[in-house]
C-alpha cells in the first residue's frame, strides 16, 4: 500500500477520534454548566438568586425553605425536609421541595419578608402562599399534595377591606372587631399584611368570630382624622363602634391570641367581700366599682373605661353591700386602691369618686390622676405609666422585696417619700439600679459607686443626675430638687462629637448640635434619624443625598441626619424604626410632622414644599 495513503487513512482516523472525544467533552461540559444552574441535595433543589425564578416558573407547585446553616431548627427539619422530598417526586402531579440560604442570599430573604429560620412558602402556578403544615416528613407529604391538586385553591382573604360607606356598619354591629389603617406605601404596614391575615384566617373560625379589617388612609381621609390616625399601621380595636387602642403583638399567633383575650370582659364581677380583697394587688394599683344593682348604667361606663386599661391595670366591680359598707362608700362610687407595699403616712390607702350619672372619660381620668403612689416602684409593668407623668425623679438603689430585705428597701422609700409629699409637681418613684443600669449610664452615674443615686428627668425627657453623696444627706436632695424645678440644672446629652466641619451636602447632626440645627427657628429642616447597620437606612442614603443637593442652594431649608443610636432627640421627635424622617417648621419646632410618604427624591420633595413655612426659590421641585 502506498505510503502517503497510509498515512492520509491514520490522519483522518486520529482526526476523527479527536472529534469524538471533543464531542464527548462538549457534551460532558453541557451537562456540568446544567447542572450548576441548579444543583440538587438530598433530592432537595438549591436554589440561588440566579436560578430562583426560573426554578419557579418551569414547576407547578414548589416548597421551598428558607434557612440559615447555624439554625438548630433547620438544621433538626433537614432530614425530614430531604425524606418528604424524595417521597414527594413520585406524587402525581411531582412536588419539587427547594431551599434557599437565605444569609447568603440576602436579596430573596428581603424579597419574600424572611424574619426567623426556618420560613417555608410554597408556590403554585407561580403564587406564593405561606407554609403553614407539620415539620416532619409524613405531615410535609400530606400537606403538599393536597395543595397539589389541580383543584385546590388558597382561601379567600379574610380581611375585610373597608371604605367610608361600609365602616361604621362593620364596627357597630360586631361585639369585638380590629381594624388597620394603613398606607400602601408603607414598609411597616406590608410586614404586617401577611401576619394580619393569618391571624385572620384564624379568627374567622371562632364561635363568635372575630372580624379583622383594613381602611387605607390615605384614600379615606375623613376615616383617618375622626380616629386621630397620625401615623401607619394604626390599630384600633372595636367593640359594638366603640374604638380603644390595640396594645397587642404585631404577628399572626400574638394578634389571634390578644384578640381571643379581649372576649373576656376587662372588669371581672366580684361575688363576696373575699373575691374583693382577694382582687387586691400587692405591688399596683386596683380599681373596683361599688354599685348597687347590676343593672346600673353606670357599670356599663365603668366597663367601657376598664377597657382601656386592660392589661395594664385590675379592674372589678360589685354590687356587694357589705363590700360597700368595709370601705365606707356609697353606691355609684369608683375607689383606687393603692398598693400595700407602697402604704406611707404621707397619702390616702384609697381614692374615691362618687357621681351618679358617671361616664367612662370621667372614670379613666379619675383613675389616671390616682395609679401610681407617692413613692412607687419603677418597673416594666408600669413604666408606661411613668413615663407619661414627667417630671419624673428616680432614685437607684439595691430594690429587693424578699423577706431579709423588705425592710432596707422600705426605709429608703419612707425617707424619699418624706421628701416627694413636698414637690406635687414631681411624680417619684424607686428603681432597682441593677434592673436600670441603662439608665444610670444615661444619667451619667454608672460610675457613681454610691449606695443611692438619685437623676430626674423633664416634660421633654432631658437628664439631669445629682451629684453622687457619699451619705445619705436630705437638704442636699430638696437642694437638687429645687433647682431641678427651677429650671436651674444643666442636663446631660448623649452625644458625638460635634464635627469641626460639614462634609457633603446632608448636615450631620448630634446631641449637642440638635439645638442649633434642628431647632433653629429661621430655617426649616428635614432630618432623617438612622441606624449604621440599618439595610433601608443604607438604601436611603445615595437617594438622601440626591434631595440634599437639590435643596443646597436654599439658605433657609436644612436637609439633616442623625444617628439615633449614639445621640439623643427630644421627646417629640420619637422614633420607633428606622429611618425615621421629621419635618421642623421654622415656625413651629414644638410640632415637628413625620413624613409617612414613599422615600423617593420626587415625593420627599412635594413634602418639603408642602410643609416649608419659610421662602425658598418656587421652581419646580
Amino acid at each position: 500500500m502506498d505510503r502517503k495513503l497510509v498515512y492520509s487513512i491514520f490522519s483522518a482516523m486520529l482526526l476523527f477520534a479527536t472529534f469524538v472525544n471533543c464531542q464527548d467533552e462538549m457534551e460532558g461540559d453541557e451537562e456540568e454548566v446544567i447542572g450548576g444552574e441548579i444543583t440538587e441535595e438530598e433530592g432537595v433543589l438549591v436554589l440561588t438568586e440566579g436560578n430562583f425564578d426560573t426554578a419557579i416558573g418551569s414547576h407547578n407547585i414548589i416548597l421551598v425553605e428558607f434557612y440559615a446553616p447555624w439554625c438548630g431548627h433547620c438544621k433538626k427539619l433537614a432530614p425530614e425536609y430531604s425524606k418528604a422530598a424524595e417521597t414527594l417526586k413520585e406524587h402525581d402531579p411531582p412536588v419539587v421541595l427547594a431551599k434557599v440560604d437565605a444569609t447568603e442570599e440576602k436579596e430573596l430573604g428581603s424579597r419574600f419578608g424572611i424574619s426567623g429560620y426556618p420560613t417555608l412558602k410554597f408556590f403554585k402556578n407561580g403564587e406564593v402562599n405561606d407554609y403553614e403544615g407539620p415539620r416532619d416528613a409524613d405531615g410535609i407529604v400530606s400537606y403538599m399534595q393536597e395543595r397539589a391538586d389541580p383543584n385546590w385553591k388558597p382561601p379567600p382573604p379574610a380581611v375585610v377591606e373597608l371604605t367610608s360607606s361600609d365602616f361604621r356598619d362593620f364596627v357597630d354591629r360586631s361585639p369585638l372587631s380590629l381594624v388597620e389603617f394603613y398606607a400602601p406605601w408603607c414598609g411597616h404596614c406590608k410586614r404586617l399584611a401577611p401576619e394580619f391575615e393569618k391571624a385572620a384566617q384564624r379568627l374567622k373560625n371562632l364561635d363568635p368570630p372575630i372580624p379583622l379589617a383594613k381602611v387605607d388612609a390615605t384614600q379615606e381621609n375623613q376615616l383617618a382624622k375622626e380616629f386621630d390616625v397620625t401615623g401607619y399601621p394604626t390599630l384600633l380595636v372595636f367593640r359594638f363602634g366603640r374604638p380603644s387602642e390595640y396594645k397587642g403583638p404585631r404577628e399572626s399567633d400574638g394578634i389571634a391570641n390578644h384578640m381571643i383575650g379581649l372576649q373576656s370582659e376587662a372588669t371581672k364581677l366580684l361575688s363576696s367581700l373575699k373575691d374583693v380583697k382577694n382582687l387586691m394587688r400587692k405591688d399596683d394599683v386596683t380599681v373596683i366599682g361599688f354599685f348597687e344593682r347590676i343593672d346600673d348604667p353606670e357599670i356599663e361606663e365603668f366597663k367601657n373605661a376598664a377597657e382601656d386599661f386592660r392589661d395594664v391595670i385590675t379592674f372589678g366591680h360589685t354590687v356587694l353591700s357589705e363590700a360597700r359598707a368595709e370601705y365606707k362608700v356609697n353606691p355609684n362610687s369608683v375607689v383606687v386602691f393603692n398598693a400595700e407595699r407602697f402604704y406611707t403616712k404621707f397619702e390616702r390607702k384609697w381614692y374615691t369618686m362618687e357621681k351618679k350619672g358617671m361616664k367612662s372619660d370621667e372614670i379613666k381620668e379619675f383613675v389616671n390622676s390616682h395609679d401610681v403612689p407617692l413613692v412607687g416602684e419603677y418597673m416594666p409593668s408600669v413604666s408606661e405609666r411613668y413615663e407619661a407623668k414627667k417630671p419624673l425623679c428616680l432614685f437607684f438603689y439595691t430594690v429587693d422585696w424578699s423577706f431579709d430585705h423588705r425592710k432596707a428597701t422600705n426605709i429608703w422609700r419612707t425617707k424619699i417619700a418624706a421628701i416627694a409629699k413636698d414637690y406635687k409637681k414631681i411624680t417619684f418613684a424607686i428603681a432597682d439600679e441593677d434592673n436600670y443600669s441603662k439608665n444610670l449610664e444615661e444619667l451619667k452615674l454608672s460610675e457613681s459607686g454610691e449606695e443611692l443615686n438619685v437623676g430626674c428627668y423633664d416634660e421633654n425627657n432631658k437628664k439631669y443626675p445629682m451629684d453622687p453623696m457619699e451619705e445619705y444627706e436630705e437638704d442636699e436632695i430638696r437642694e437638687y430638687l429645687d433647682a431641678f424645678s427651677k429650671g436651674k440644672l444643666e442636663p446631660v446629652v448623649k452625644s458625638q462629637p460635634i464635627p469641626k466641619r460639614q462634609e457633603g451636602p446632608v448636615t450631620v447632626v448630634v446631641g449637642k448640635s440638635f439645638q442649633d440645627i434642628v431647632l433653629d427657628e429661621e430655617k426649616d429642616v428635614l432630618i432623617e434619624f438612622y441606624a449604621p447597620w440599618c439595610g433601608h437606612c443604607k438604601k436611603l442614603e445615595p437617594e438622601y443625598k440626591k434631595l440634599a443637593k437639590k435643596f443646597q442652594k436654599e439658605k433657609k431649608i436644612v436637609i439633616a441626619k442623625m444617628d439615633s443610636t449614639v445621640n439623643d432627640a427630644p421627646d417629640n421627635f420619637k422614633t420607633t424604626g428606622f429611618p425615621t424622617i421629621y419635618f421642623a417648621p421654622a415656625t413651629d419646632k414644638a410640632n415637628p410632622i413625620k413624613y409617612e410618604g414613599d422615600r423617593s427624591i420626587d415625593d420627599i420633595s412635594k413634602f418639603i414644599k408642602k410643609h416649608a413655612t419659610v421662602s425658598f426659590k418656587k421652581e419646580e421641585l
